[in-house]
């Protein structure tokens, strides 16, 4: 995985993304606080504009923070993959 520049996406520049060859795409959040509803429409809208850029992205949110079950549900719905790092 390559950090990539998320300002080629039009993304804040603190948004940490990374990228491999096959265009799938993890945005990483790390902190402690629980993501909730408020965050998970601010992740989609990130996904958003990079699927705009890149219409075949895969994207996935990586966090080591916990994640409410109905942002889970949302996320997924929406083609966001979420995984739970330790």
């Amino acid at each position: 995985m390559d950090k990539v520049d998320p300002k080629i996406y039009n993304l804040p520049p603190r948004t940490v993304l990374l990228k491999d060859d096959n265009d799938n795409f993890i945005l990483f959040i790390d902190r402690k606080s629980r993501i909730i509803m408020k965050d998970a429409s601010v992740i989609l809208e990130k996904a958003g504009k990079i699927k705009k850029i890149t219409p075949d992205a895969t994207i996935t949110l990586e966090t080591t923070a916990p994640v409410c079950s109905k942002s889970t549900k949302f996320l997924t719905d929406n083609g966001v993959d979420v995984i739970l790092k330790e």
